[in-house]
């Protein structure tokens, strides 16, 4: 492999973890935004979309049989639907049950408690599938774009399953930027994040605003846990914590709170983690993210993206 190719492809890797990442961290960028508040348990609802969706399709016995043409995408997609739903209404619940009724304690209360609502769902998840490594099954083809439906001889690896990571990913945080510019709904989210009193006075329903951010932010790390699970054909009920952390990193580096900062953020988490993998060492990735993490808050504390809050008096 030369090295424009081996660019190339870090490239691209660095683009396929970004793009889940970003998913996952646009939830917690959301409630923090709304509420103020680190939902650590949000990296363990997209592992359980991961194993929702391949519960829904053991029931529909894709995994023995894989289906094939339109019949292959029906299933897909419908399961996704599915399990969106039931990581939103997972993720609505924790805030209904464990958050609410602290919405004016102190903040360390309220973080204790998501700190002890991940620890439940990484042992739900241990319980439900076991604490070893599950197969998800690989309904993709896996099909060489570049070299066998391009014609061109490369060392490049590019995939249809890289497409479809991008092609799911990719369309669902444009749509959430735009629900949340144009639609009534995501302009009452946006006056909640900004002042949540002054919203209040003005006739918008604070814990409906709450609900469905949770909503969205779970059904959001749902799709991504069954993109994953469609890609990486493994996971364990610790890939939540795993992934979490990063995505959280991811948010607090593009600036906490701020949609489109959470997207850059994925992206150059990726990028970073990629190119550190290939040129350094895979054991130094997380110290190298972390530093540079460090060194954009202590030069710009807001994140990459994010707005220094107005100071009160």
């Amino acid at each position: 492999m030369t090295s424009t190719e081996l660019f190339v492809q870090l490239l691209i890797n660095g683009l396929t973890i970004g793009s889940y990442l970003a998913i996952i961290a646009l939830g917690y960028t959301m409630v923090y935004g709304i509420i103020e508040l680190i939902n650590f348990a949000h990296g363990d609802v997209y592992m359980l979309g991961f194993m929702i969706s391949l519960t829904f399709l053991g029931f529909l016995g894709a995994t023995k049989v894989t289906p094939t043409g339109w019949l292959l995408w029906v299933v897909i997609f419908g399961v996704m639907a599915v399990t969106m739903l039931c990581t939103g209404l997972i993720n609505v619940s924790i805030d209904r049950i464990g958050y609410r009724p602290l919405r004016h304690a102190p903040r360390l209360a309220a973080l204790i408690t998501a700190v002890g609502a991940s620890f439940c769902l990484e042992n739900l998840g241990m319980i439900w599938k076991g604490p070893t490594q599950i197969n998800y099954p690989n309904l993709l083809p896996t099909i060489d774009i570049l070299n066998d439906l391009v014609g061109v001889k490369t060392n490049i690896l590019f995939t249809t399953k890289d497409i479809f990571l991008f092609c799911v990913t990719v369309p669902l945080m444009i749509g959430l930027s735009l629900f949340v510019q144009r639609t009534k709904l995501g302009k009452a989210m946006r006056a909640v994040a900004q002042d949540r009193e002054a919203a209040a006075l003005m006739g918008i329903n604070i814990e409906r605003v709450i609900m469905s951010t949770f909503f969205i932010g779970g059904a959001l790390a749902g799709a991504a846990g069954m993109v994953v699970g469609l890609y990486l054909n493994t996971g364990r009920y610790l890939m939540g914590f795993d992934a979490g952390i990063m995505a959280f990193t991811s948010a607090v580096l593009g600036g906490i709170g701020n949609i489109t900062g959470a997207m850059l953020g994925g992206y150059v988490i990726g990028f970073i983690g990629a190119f550190s993998d290939q040129y350094l060492s895979a054991e130094w990735t997380r110290a190298i993210i972390f530093s540079v993490l460090i060194l954009v808050l202590v030069f710009r504390p807001s994140g990459l993206l994010g707005e220094r809050p107005p100071e009160k008096y």
